[in-house]
């Protein structure tokens, strides 16, 4: 019913891209904060101004990981270094976490201003997953996910949450690390071979594979089902509600 092997009894769900379209809003406000950042530089330092692209540079740079690792990570991939500053720097210091910020405050915005959507798919899946008696968390490296879960009207359906403030508070590396799946599995009380990974993201599909969990679900939201293979998906669908009823190949 399920399209689950057997041997799972807990499901690990990524929320943005996976359970909730808050993935094209951070996309955004993602976008918004770089091409800002990166007009000034380009005026400051005269060289080409390159914005930031929401497709190749969201996926490989940005997609799944903890806030500050993205910055960090998409500005190396420009030869940019900032100093880290600190996690509660304002959102106009040229710091990694000052950057950060300043995009969590846009994100903020847009979600105040345009709410969260669910995928009803994967609605209807978390709801027979839940149904059929399997456990279930949460796992986002986002620092919003409680009000975002809270927002799309989930919080019923999901009996643990590993987050941003989760993971700052007990020291979890974030994704592609495994961390925060195997802190979830572990306070649902299952080993990650009983576990199921749910992921839109690269980096998640990464972490997935590197717990050592039983079974790692790809989610294509945005045609990269070659690149989630290749990461380590056991399955690549485009919707968890595809998964109902569905037959287990592999």
């Amino acid at each position: 019913m399920l399209g689950l092997p057997d041997h799972v009894t807990a499901c690990l769900f990524d929320l943005d891209g996976v359970l909730t379209q808050t993935a094209r809003v951070h996309n955004a406000a993602w976008t918004e904060t770089f091409d800002s950042f990166l007009r000034v530089r380009a005026t400051a330092t005269g060289e080409p101004y390159r914005p930031f692209d929401p497709g190749d540079d969201y996926n490989r740079y940005v997609d799944g990981r903890p806030r500050a690792d993205g910055v960090r990570t998409f500005l190396s991939s420009r030869g940019i270094a900032l100093p880290e500053g600190a996690p509660d720097d304002p959102p106009g210091a040229e710091t990694v976490h000052g950057l950060g910020n300043r995009k969590n405050i846009v994100l903020l915005e847009r979600l105040r201003t345009g709410g969260v959507d669910v995928y009803p798919g994967s609605v209807a899946y978390l709801e027979a997953v839940a149904a059929a008696g399997l456990r279930r968390a949460v796992v986002s490296a986002s620092a919003n996910c409680r009000e975002v879960v809270a927002a799309a009207g989930l919080e019923h359906l999901l009996e643990v949450r590993v987050d941003g403030l989760v993971a700052r508070a007990e020291g979890l590396r974030g994704k592609p690390h495994a961390d925060t799946f195997l802190a979830a599995a572990r306070q649902l009380g299952v080993v990650p071979a009983q576990a199921v990974v749910f992921e839109d993201a690269l980096a998640g599909v990464a972490a997935g594979r590197a717990g050592g969990f039983g079974y790692v679900i790809g989610v294509d939201r945005v045609g990269q089902a070659d690149e989630l293979r290749a990461q380590g998906a056991d399955i690549v669908v485009r919707d968890l509600g595809d998964l109902l009823d569905a037959e287990i190949r592999g």
